[in-house]
């Protein structure tokens, strides 16, 4: 595909880089030469220095014969005019980054494809929502739902003395515990594999399980973690991301937001109803145990410093918090602040590449995700007729090692796969894939 990205800046870059790994014609656009020059040293794509919003600049980076254009640039209005004049160039598809949430509210009668525009992304927004999801399946480190929620992939740690601990997939399956789950990937070392027969988990890999709902409170048992029930919330950092997450859980929580800009403070009491704002610094332990935070089930950092999030979280769970969840900007600290201990990470670069990430894939792709704690994706696959991966069982189709078909949502029911069963048009597969494997995934589904 070829595709143009206006905007080198912290989405834009971290977009060029996973997609010249998979061959795809890329040309980044923006006005800034010196970050430019960072994107030509550390990744493998063409650069133009040039104002995004220029015809001339546009024509020349390709766009009529571009298959995305993602306007990406610190400016929504400047994303939404490169969005419109790229799609009246040719571009095939557009996608504006917005930072306004009322664009994308479904009771407002405006249609932004007629102006060219057939997708907006609101990278606030998604992480809001992917932390209200991670709150909900709290025990795990991060969650993904398909279909509803008819099946989910979590990913839970492997803790001491756990039923599983130091036993291979055989093994496991053979324990006759009667639940309906698949291991599809394990971080072991800082190395993901998919996992086969002898393959053996062991205390402190993360393991990711495809389940189905009803089953998730067995598997925390499994697993060797305890369940957590989240209801006080801490939140430190009054961004508009604060704000936003804030608004989404403070009718189901009991919501505490800390922010050290006193005028700010007044501004966010009167607009978060049935939020107690906090006027303090987040980063002062003796203020936070003031404010009771040895009794906070979740504390979420979300100022702009990473570092302040990674060691403010790290603080508060030696206090007894049981969920810390930190945005981290700076993709070089997700293993670090892993392994060092905080629960889940956030980044926002990283959703945002995920939802843009449905319009690249080949295939019938309902959705796809990137995880920021391991180098794989999932994908959910519309079946069709025809498709190869409806021709003979799983065990039969030669299917990529470096994948694995992990559940099926087949109407109202739900299953996990194994190695007899046959996909059948009108399904819903849930596929696993490390990074090397996707291609040959995509043969199946297209």
């Amino acid at each position: 595909m070829r595709i143009i990205i206006a905007g080198a800046g912290e989405i834009g870059f971290y977009l060029s880089q996973m997609l010249a790994k998979e061959s795809h014609d890329i040309v980044v656009i923006d006005k800034n030469r010196d970050i430019l020059n960072w994107v030509d040293s550390h990744t493998d794509v063409i650069t133009t220095c040039g104002d995004s919003t220029s015809i001339k600049t546009l024509q020349e980076a390709g766009a009529d014969r571009a298959d995305l254009l993602i306007a990406v640039t610190q400016l929504q209005e400047t994303n939404l005019l490169i969005a419109a004049i790229g799609k009246q160039l040719g571009a095939k598809k557009t996608i504006a980054r917005v930072d306004n949430s009322e664009y994308l509210r479904t009771d407002i009668d405006v249609n932004f494809e007629i102006l060219g525009i057939d997708s907006l992304i609101y990278p606030k927004c998604l992480a809001a929502q992917e932390i209200d999801w991670v709150l909900k399946q709290a025990t795990a480190k991060s969650a993904v739902e398909f279909e509803d929620g008819k099946l989910i992939l979590i990913e839970m740690t492997i803790e001491k003395d756990a039923p599983i601990d130091n036993k291979t997939m055989v093994e496991i399956g053979q324990m006759n515990i009667g639940l309906d789950f698949r291991i599809v990937a394990v971080a072991h070392q800082g190395k993901t594999i998919i996992p086969h027969g002898y393959d053996k988990v062991h205390e402190g890999d993360r393991i990711f399980i495809v389940v189905n709902r009803e089953s998730t409170d067995e598997l925390i048992n499994l697993t060797g973690n305890q369940k957590i029930i989240i209801k006080d919330i801490m939140i430190l950092g009054g961004s508009r991301l604060g704000v936003k997450i804030a608004q989404q859980l403070q009718n189901y929580y009991s919501v505490k937001l800390i922010e050290d800009d006193r005028k700010k403070c007044v501004e966010l009491a009167n607009f978060l109803t049935n939020t107690l704002v906090l006027h303090g610094d987040g980063r002062d332990m003796d203020f936070l145990m003031e404010e009771n935070i040895d009794k906070m089930d979740a504390f979420i950092a979300v100022t702009g410093d990473s570092e302040t999030n990674m060691l403010t979280c790290l603080s508060v769970k030696e206090k007894g918090v049981k969920k810390t969840i930190a945005l981290i900007e700076n993709m070089s600290y997700t293993i670090l602040s892993q392994n060092l201990g905080i629960d889940t990470i956030i980044n926002k670069q990283l959703i945002a590449a995920s939802y843009i990430f449905r319009f690249i894939r080949k295939g019938e792709i309902v959705l796809a995700t990137n995880l920021s704690s391991v180098d794989a994706e999932i994908f959910e696959y519309y079946v069709k007729p025809g498709m190869k991966i409806t021709k003979k069982p799983i065990k039969d189709l030669n299917f990529p090692t470096g994948a694995i078909i992990g559940g099926v949502v087949r109407g109202n029911e739900s299953f996990i796969t194994i190695g007899s069963t046959l996909i059948k048009p009108g399904d819903y597969a849930v596929v696993f894939s490390l990074p090397d494997a996707i291609h040959e995934v995509e043969v199946f589904f297209n």
